[in-house]
């Protein structure tokens, strides 16, 4: 099979390529050259998702490739509230996180409706699910890959094709550190507000992904899943 994870260059992008090694030829894609080299020569494609074209050049290469599988894993957070949100910043976050999924999602298509076979998993959030105060982009978008999700899952069925949402909570990566500085939130207070007082780690969502790309989860379309460590349940 053929596998394309976006957003391969760091955080729960690279731990999910890493955990795909076995299931067969993972592409990765991200801004960084340097940190994609580890996959191999051939293997990566350097992209900006918020250039119409780059974007419209990694669809090119999904085409020539033939991918089975799609993890739309890339995705830019913006901490600030609604009243200082600039055209700019809103044109760049709809770019990465909305529109490049529904874009490689084209791309990858029709090939898997030749196969009869493929799976789409676009990397949420649990902002998309709950909201998020002075993330109004960053939950917006998210949100909208749910709908996608749940749009595509209707369309793509009779095809053997399966698309689903995963929404992850707090991470334990570099951009979920971040995102911590810039919130008002402190760490501590931040695990207090999880019920089980941890953040969730890149391998567990990396283990998700790997289930619904399996047999076993051919049922599975359309589907919102958070993984949060409890998050979303209420307190």
């Amino acid at each position: 099979m053929n596998i394309l994870v976006t957003g391969a260059s760091r955080g729960i992008g690279k731990v999910i390529a890493q955990n795909l090694q076995s299931y067969g030829n993972v592409y990765v894609t991200a801004r960084s050259e340097n940190n994609l080299k580890e996959f191999g020569e051939g293997m990566y494609f350097v992209c900006d998702l918020s250039k119409e074209e780059n974007l419209i050049k990694l669809g090119d290469f999904i085409k020539e490739k033939g991918i089975d599988i799609l993890v739309n894993n890339a995705g830019d957070y913006i901490y600030c509230g609604i009243e200082d949100t600039e055209i700019s910043k809103l044109n760049s976050m709809l770019a990465v996180n909305l529109k490049a999924p529904i874009y490689l999602m084209k791309c990858s298509v029709s090939h898997m409706k030749k196969n009869k076979f493929g799976r789409i998993i676009n990397i949420g959030s649990i902002s998309g699910v709950m909201g998020e105060a002075y993330a109004s982009i960053y939950s917006s978008t998210k949100a909208g890959l749910i709908g996608l999700s749940k749009a595509t899952g209707l369309e793509l069925a009779e095809f053997g094709i399966t698309v689903n949402t995963i929404n992850p909570g707090w991470v334990d990566t570099e951009l979920g550190k971040s995102s911590i500085e810039d919130s008002e939130f402190s760490e501590e207070e931040i695990l207090e507000s999880i019920p089980q007082r941890r953040f969730v780690k890149p391998e567990e969502i990396a283990g998700l992904v790997k289930y619904l790309i399996s047999e076993e989860a051919k049922g599975i379309t359309g589907q919102s899943i958070n993984i949060c460590a409890g998050l979303s349940v209420g307190i």
